[in-house]
């Protein structure tokens, strides 16, 4: 096997495969910096990563694709140098906010508030979707805005800046959080418009307030199916509503005259 070499460890797969871990050992904390088949290639990311950590000359836009180092390790590593925290995910930390990296060119910035949610959670994407693995389950990151699966960009939220990259709470701005609600300005005024799809949008009716829009949405839910229509609808959560109140409303709410009288073919 030769001399060994600082920073890496030799190791076994299950099918007995020989391979080598790298790792160091900065401010007393361990660091796994990776593995792979060749000892000599190990042992340069043990290499590159005590550069790194000794030299603050190196920044994260110095990183090359031929680097040892994965980026995110990268990331991780001139965080801890530079902040003195030692975080799994790529995050680099600034008085006010964070970056969560993907490469040096490609990142997301979030507020300070939001450090302990993804310093524990991996950021996936798929297209332009993104998401967490949150107990078992893929949590699209705009829901934390209060951001619905089915939202449009432009129509139901927008970026304040124009930079959708920025996900600072002060820079995401929801228009309209409820199915079937859009905002509509008429006379000067910003009222809600509600519209639920049939066999194609049928107008549910225009309301002064986005609550009294998402009930009008529930009810004219509860209309189709009593006319017959078999549609998989989702209502809309009335969230620090009481059954009460929720009930008054309900029965307040004016709809469309065409949904009462609706029928399934």
């Amino acid at each position: 096997m030769g001399e060994p070499l600082t920073g890496v460890y030799t190791a076994k797969r299950k099918d007995g495969t020989v391979y080598f871990r790298a790792s160091l050992t900065y401010r007393n904390k361990h660091i796994s910096l990776g593995s792979d088949p060749q000892k000599e290639r190990a042992h340069e990311m043990y290499l590159a990563a005590s550069l790194l950590i000794k030299d603050d000359s190196l920044h994260l836009e110095d990183y090359k694709d031929a680097s040892p180092l994965a980026f995110s390790k990268w990331v991780s590593l001139v965080n801890f140098r530079d902040n003195g925290i030692y975080l799994a995910t790529p995050i680099y930390i600034r008085p006010h906010f964070f970056y969560y990296y993907f490469s040096p060119t490609d990142y997301f910035l979030f507020d300070k508030d939001d450090l302990f949610y993804y310093a524990s959670r991996k950021i996936s994407r798929r297209g332009r979707h993104y998401f967490v693995a949150d107990y078992g389950m893929q949590i699209n990151i705009l829901s934390r805005y209060g951001i619905k699966s089915y939202a449009v960009e432009g129509r139901d939220y927008r970026f304040i800046n124009g930079n959708r990259n920025d996900l600072r709470y002060e820079n995401v701005e929801v228009i309209n959080r409820f199915h079937g609600v859009q905002t509509i300005q008429e006379k000067g005024k910003t009222l809600y418009q509600v519209k639920i799809h049939v066999k194609g949008n049928v107008k549910v009716g225009v309301y002064r307030s986005e609550v009294e829009a998402a009930v009008a949405y529930n009810k004219a839910i509860d209309l189709l199916k009593k006319a017959g229509i078999d549609k998989a609808y989702t209502p809309n959560y009335m969230e620090n509503m009481s059954p009460d109140a929720y009930a008054s409303l309900y029965s307040s709410i004016r709809v469309s005259p065409r949904l009462t009288s609706y029928r399934s073919e």
